[in-house]
């Protein structure tokens, strides 16, 4: 009997045992799934940086183009000043 306890007893171990070790491997399907979540992951991630990318671009061509403004605008003063003392 004790040997049939003991026996049993080895055998629901080894089955406990194994059960977490065969869930921890992946599948083909699950394997596919999870590359196609972490793409669709660095899309996002790459779309958000070029949005950033764009913005910025379009900040500083603004304050290019209000510079350069600002630039014309001094630049007629002084012309205006230089020529009217002529």
């Amino acid at each position: 009997m004790k040997r049939i306890g003991a026996f049993f007893l080895l055998l629901a171990l080894s089955v406990a045992v194994s059960l977490p070790v065969q869930a921890q491997r992946m599948s083909p399907q699950e394997s596919a799934r999870q590359s196609r979540k972490a793409a669709k992951s660095q899309q996002k991630m790459l779309k958000r940086a070029n949005k950033k990318q764009r913005k910025a671009q379009k900040k500083y061509e603004k304050a290019q183009r209000k510079h350069t403004k600002k630039l014309n605008k001094t630049n007629q003063k002084t012309r205006r000043s230089v020529t009217g003392m002529n």
